[in-house]
């Protein structure tokens, strides 16, 4: 499977990585991790940016995070325009792998706050798509 069943618009079709959408799949959002450096990326990456390795293995994103920030996004880009608004954000998981996504709809502006616990879930979008978004912890 390639990767074109990821987000609302997908502009790839093959990746090294589209095993982060069979995870999807499973219920699981993963980050990757460098076997030789122990770095980890998310979104995953196909090498290592610090010692340029193949060898990733895939880690489950779980727990809880923080949130580290976010916007509200009024005007969405190319495939998003009738999706707005929604909220982006950036929240930190254990051990330090930092995630970037959608906030849970169901969470009005007035709930958020930069250090609130919040868990990462996949969802599934319109047209069987898969995606993740952060809950409330």
């Amino acid at each position: 499977m390639g990767f074109e069943k990821f987000g609302a618009v997908s502009f790839t079709t093959e990746t090294k990585t589209a095993d982060f959408v069979t995870y999807l799949e499973k219920g699981q959002v993963v980050a990757n991790r460098c076997k030789k450096c122990g770095r980890i990326y998310f979104p995953p990456r196909a090498d290592c940016a610090d010692d340029f390795s193949s060898e990733m293995e895939w880690q489950p994103v779980q727990g809880k995070g923080k949130l580290m920030t976010y916007t509200i996004v009024s005007y969405g880009p190319s495939g998003f325009e009738n999706d707005t608004p929604y909220i982006l954000a950036l929240a930190e998981f254990p051990p330090g792998v930092r995630v970037f996504g959608r906030l849970d709809k169901g969470i009005s502006p007035e709930e958020i706050k930069v250090g609130m616990e919040v868990v990462v879930t996949p969802v599934t979008l319109a047209e069987g798509k898969l995606s993740y978004q952060f809950n409330k912890a």
